[in-house]
This record gives C-alpha cells, sequence and structure tokens, in this order.
C-alpha cells in the first residue's frame, strides 16, 4: 500500500496543518507496517505553475506529479487557509493531477471522476472560524474547494480542521489538540 504525504504550509516548524499530517501519517503507518510512505514538501520544493509546456500530456516532470498521484492508495495533505483559499503551492500540484482522460472525463450525462477508490485525508488549518452560521463562512473557499476538486475525480475526502488557531494561544491550542485528537481516532 502506498501513501503519499504532501505538505504545503510555508510556516515551517510553526506550522499546524504540518504537525496534524504528520500525526496522521504517523497513525496510519503504526496501524499497518506495510504502507510505503512518500513525502513531498510543496513549499520547501515548489512546483512551477501550470504552463501549456507543462501539461502532464507534454512535460515528464509534470506526468510524475500525476503518476505519483495515481500509484498512491492513500493521499494526506496539509492545507492551511492563505487569504480565504488554498496555498498557490497546492494549486499548482492540483493542477497536475485534475487531467481529463486520466482522473476525470467528460460524458453525456457530465463530468465522470476517474479516481475513486482512493483514500484522501486533509488537514485544514485556518486562522479564523469559517463554520457554517459564522459571519466569515462566505469567505471559505479552501475545504470548500477541496471537496470540489476531490469529488470532481471522484473521491470524497476526510477533513480533519483546526480553526482559530490565529485567535489567541488558548484557542490555537484548543484547535490544535482537538485536530490532533481527530488524526489519532482516524481509521486505520
Amino acid at each position: 500500500m502506498k501513501l503519499l504525504h504532501l505538505d504545503s504550509s510555508i510556516m515551517g516548524e510553526a506550522s499546524v496543518s504540518r504537525e496534524v499530517t504528520a500525526a496522521i501519517v504517523a497513525r496510519l503507518t503504526a496501524e499497518n507496517p506495510g504502507i510505503v510512505a512518500a513525502h513531498r514538501d510543496l513549499a520547501a520544493d515548489p512546483i512551477p505553475h501550470l504552463t501549456l509546456a507543462g501539461l502532464p500530456a507534454a512535460d515528464a516532470g509534470s506526468r510524475a506529479l500525476l503518476d505519483e498521484f495515481l500509484g498512491a492508495d492513500i493521499v494526506v495533505i496539509g492545507a492551511p487557509m492563505y487569504n480565504f483559499t488554498i496555498p498557490s503551492q497546492l494549486k499548482a500540484w492540483i493542477d497536475r493531477i485534475l487531467v481529463a482522460g486520466e482522473t476525470f472525463r467528460y460524458s453525456e450525462a457530465g463530468p465522470e471522476g476517474l479516481a475513486g477508490g482512493k483514500r484522501v485525508i486533509v488537514a485544514v488549518s485556518r486562522g479564523g472560524h469559517y463554520a457554517p452560521g459564522t459571519p466569515t463562512e462566505p469567505l471559505e473557499h479552501l475545504e470548500t474547494y477541496l471537496r470540489a476538486v476531490f469529488g470532481f475525480i471522484g473521491i470524497v475526502p476526510q477533513v480533519i480542521a483546526a480553526d482559530g488557531i490565529a485567535i489567541g494561544p488558548d484557542n490555537r491550542a484548543v484547535a490544535v489538540t482537538g485536530a490532533l485528537e481527530a488524526a489519532a481516532a482516524l481509521a486505520a
């Protein structure tokens, strides 16, 4: 079984999403010793933004990213909220995996996801609270975007969220503790 671990936070050791993805990967590999895990740090080793020449059909590097995703049984993604959405580093990776004929196709009935059967777990971290019913709900374009993207290719992601981490140290501690507890409780 192959696990692909992606981190996209620019915050290094101070990153909540990195702390949570590490806990998720530790949980899954401890419970499944046969897992082969690969880590890709999208902040430390960024993927260039997509160009016509960078499409997976034309570029070996992009093709390798797509094949890495297609070959993974489990994908763990660290996704901090930057300016109400995903980091651009993560968007560049997503641009390599949303490929017609590979991860989705169009039919007379509409789009059809071709990447189902994978388990995707996303560790989301947000400075504020963006839950349904909050005043800032309309500004949440991180989790909603990732759910839409993965749903489009046939995957329903599991999301572990740490919200309110920039409100203050007490809120941060509660959010991180809750996210780590959720990671520890994941079904192996």
